[in-house]
């Protein structure tokens, strides 16, 4: 978790997993078990990464310059189900480019 981008890839990767436990295990378990606590903690942990999901995304816009277009994928991404994996293999790919061709980053004076 060096780089901002492999730091949004592996918080995106715990926040679809937690929206994935939510949705799939927590409200069933609530509604179909009468077990409302599960909601509770699993809802509290998605919260959690979620925020942190999008301080990344902020970061990487920041760093990288990305494009509104690509800021919106991303939150976009968070909302659906299986986005964040999704977003995650494009990620990968952005990653490898850059590790081919260095950017210049901006110098801190």
């Amino acid at each position: 978790m060096r780089t901002p981008i492999s730091r949004l890839r592996t918080i995106g990767i715990y926040e679809g997993i937690s929206y994935l436990l939510l949705l799939g295990i927590a409200m069933p378990l609530k509604y179909m078990a009468g077990m409302p606590e599960m909601v509770k903690y699993t809802g509290w942990a998605h919260g959690v990464l979620f925020v942190l999901y999008m301080v990344s995304v902020l970061e990487v816009t920041l760093t990288h310059n990305w494009s509104i277009k690509k800021v919106a994928a991303a939150v976009i991404a968070s909302l659906l189900p299986f986005g964040p994996f999704i977003l995650d293999k494009k990620l990968l790919k952005e990653e490898e480019n850059r590790k081919e061709k260095p950017v210049k980053q901006k110098q801190v004076a």
